[in-house]
């Protein structure tokens, strides 16, 4: 098993933190896993992306030229990710913030309007969340209660962060297998 996923976004939506989750969790249930970011220059703005390769063998590169899974969150990450998505593989697109269209049929494309269902859920900083649990829902690549302990690891220093966070992981894998169900 190998999952090679990229998280896209501008800087300020948590694409990094929402990576770091995953890569925690996926090392708690001793898989081999990478996490790699990268992000521009800016603070908040600019263009941030993470990988995050998760195996059950030891993993040879860092490098993920055509991932399995490319979450984006914004514009300029669907324009440079959709692309890459290897064919079969699953494009996982915040339509809250993209307005334009991958002509990919190889692909599947999952739409979901992760900014609001944040704010419907109470917070919209939690999108990153929203994003993970949908993530989650369409590729299992760690087990639910893993991510929900990797978020409580992630934000021990802020408790009352990881209720908020974790209701929003809730709420994007109820979608995801809402989204599927409505597919079958």
């Amino acid at each position: 098993m190998l999952h090679e996923i990229v998280i896209a976004g501008f800087g300020g939506q948590g694409v990094l933190t929402a990576g770091q989750i995953l890569a925690y969790a996926a090392m708690e249930e001793g898989a081999n896993v990478v996490w790699m970011p990268s992000y521009g220059p800016e603070m908040r703005g600019g263009t941030a992306n993470c990988s995050v390769l998760i195996s059950d063998k030891p993993i040879a590169s860092p490098i993920v030229a055509n991932p399995s899974v490319a979450v984006v969150m914004n514009n300029p990450s669907l324009e440079k990710f959709g692309p890459e998505v290897k064919p079969g593989g699953i494009l996982l697109i915040n339509s809250s913030l993209i307005n334009i269209e991958c002509d990919r049929t190889d692909i599947k494309q999952i739409k979901v309007p992760c900014n609001q269902i944040a704010l419907d859920a109470g917070n919209g900083r939690i999108a990153n969340m929203v994003v993970l649990g949908c993530l989650l829902g369409v590729c299992p690549a760690v087990s639910f209660d893993e991510l929900k302990k990797a978020v409580a690891k992630k934000f021990a220093s802020k408790p009352q962060m990881v209720e908020m966070n974790v209701k929003g992981m809730e709420v994007g894998y109820k979608m995801a297998a809402e989204l599927l169900k409505g597919r079958a």
